[in-house]
């Protein structure tokens, strides 16, 4: 079974950077899910898939992988461009798009 170690992303709802420094460690799906005929619930016999750890390092996350013998793939965060803008740009006169009222 391998597990998936990444860090957080930002919430698509918040502009804030709050929750994504942290690495969380995630197991894969062993079993397949069956779905109950009476409610219609979907379930799983593996309760592994339903653990996430989270650390506060990415050294660290992997150190507990290693060290309990756990198979991980690592997924190392996208860099982030950032494009700094103020709102007096929006009525510059040497502005490329058209200005409308």
């Amino acid at each position: 079974m391998r597990a998936r170690v990444y860090q957080e992303s930002k919430t698509a709802t918040q502009s804030g950077q709050v929750n994504t420094h942290t690495w969380v460690l995630e197991y894969g799906q062993t079993q397949p899910r069956h779905v109950d005929t009476l409610m219609g619930w979907t379930g799983s016999r593996d309760t592994l898939s339903q653990v996430r750890l989270l650390f506060p390092s990415q050294e660290a996350a992997v150190a507990y992988a290693t060290h309990n013998g756990i198979g991980y793939d690592l997924e190392l965060p996208v860099p982030r461009i950032r494009k700094p803008k103020a709102y007096a740009d929006n009525f510059r006169c040497d502005r490329i798009q058209n200005w409308t009222h």
